[in-house]
């Protein structure tokens, strides 16, 4: 999956088991995670999952952004899109989501979607700036019980 930019000390390539701990700290550092959700098992999921991957964007041989992606068999989903502070403004978010959705076109996925809360003006303004359009969907969710 690399590209051009590898030659200019930028790579774009799945994730593997000895990357969770720096891409955990970038979604912490990023404040992407929250208590209810715990990001290892998250990032293992995506990793043991056929229509699942985790892509990271190194610099200088350090994950500067992620993004996991996923295909459900009727939509392509992104999830935990991050950008180290100090690499952020330099179009990695870009290279990402463009990551993100040739992954997802690759398997089939007709539709790329993802969720925001909706109290963060920076990433909606960021995905609406990529085409991305609020859809008129209320997402529904309920935690299991054990």
């Amino acid at each position: 999956m690399a590209d051009a930019g590898e030659k200019m000390g930028i790579m774009l390539r799945e994730a593997d088991l000895a990357d969770a701990p720096a891409v955990i700290a970038l979604w912490e550092a990023a404040g992407l995670t929250r208590p209810w959700n715990d990001p290892a098992l998250d990032f293992d999921r995506a990793l043991g999952a056929a229509d699942a991957a985790v892509l990271i964007l190194e610099t200088g041989g350090s994950v500067a952004g992620s993004v996991m992606v996923g295909y459900d068999g009727h939509r392509g989903w992104v999830y935990y899109l991050a950008v180290a502070p100090a690499h952020q403004r330099a179009g990695h978010g870009r290279a990402l989501m463009d990551a993100a959705e040739a992954w997802l076109r690759r398997r089939g996925a007709p539709k790329i979607q993802l969720m925001v809360r909706e109290d963060n003006a920076e990433a909606l303004g960021f995905y609406e700036a990529l085409g991305l359009e609020r859809q008129k969907v209320v997402t529904l969710g309920r935690f299991f019980k054990d």
